[in-house]
């Protein structure tokens, strides 16, 4: 049996998880860059992370968030997945919330953080949950575009038993070139399985968290 993960995972992790009846592809589907900011005063804001590159883009950018929750004007940090909470962490800093997705950090926001003002740190293809949803409730919340997503679009000629994608623009950018159609198809979390629904009907195998141990777990179980 053959599955093709959309991006790089190391081989040993994948020998170890999936043994030796399955053999695993890894090929890039999407680029990412980030973006030269010129580093500003980030007082009196709450900042948001929805993804790695968007904390490693903001900390190459030199911005320095204020920690000390005996200040005045700390800096809450508020993230989406236990990656981007573990991204954070290598630079020293932890989270005041985090939540599994944008959704569910929207609600969380709404309903709790009104009267905060908000700072998210993202890349251009960024899903539009927040800047939708947080402006419609009179909350003060800004996207700063730290890092750009290019999608490759490679034409993918071996056939796989199934794939594995992890963001909707790495779903965008296979879908450009390639079928979907009778592969088992894995997701890591909801929003990119929603990305997923536009472009097959086949079933969709979510995982629990956005995270490669739910993904694995899920893999063995159907495959």
């Amino acid at each position: 049996m053959k599955i093709l993960f959309t991006k790089t995972i190391d081989t040993p992790l994948l020998s170890k998880e999936l043994g030796s009846d399955i053999s695993a592809d890894c090929i890039e589907v999407i680029r990412t860059e980030p973006i030269k900011t010129a580093a500003f005063d980030l007082k009196n804001h709450s900042l948001i992370f929805t993804s790695v590159n968007g904390v490693r883009s903001f900390f190459k950018n030199q911005f320095k968030p204020n920690e000390d929750f005996t200040a005045k004007n700390y800096n809450k940090i508020y993230c989406v997945g236990e990656k981007t909470k573990r991204e954070l962490r290598k630079y020293g800093f932890g989270t005041f919330k985090v939540l599994k997705n944008a959704e569910t950090l929207s609600r969380f926001i709404t309903g709790k953080c009104q009267h905060e003002q908000f700072l998210h740190f993202c890349g251009n293809l960024a899903i539009d949950v927040l800047d939708q949803e947080l402006p419609l409730q009179n909350i003060r919340y800004k996207k700063i575009t730290i890092y750009k997503t290019e999608e490759i679009q490679p034409l993918i000629s071996e056939k796989y038993h199934a794939a594995v994608f992890f963001s909707p623009s790495g779903v965008r950018s296979f879908a450009k070139l390639n079928s979907l159609e009778g592969m088992k198809i894995f997701s890591i979390g909801e929003t990119t399985s929603g990305e997923l629904r536009k472009y097959t009907k086949e079933k969709i195998f979510t995982s629990e968290e956005n995270n490669l141990a739910s993904i694995f777990g899920l893999i063995k179980k159907e495959l």
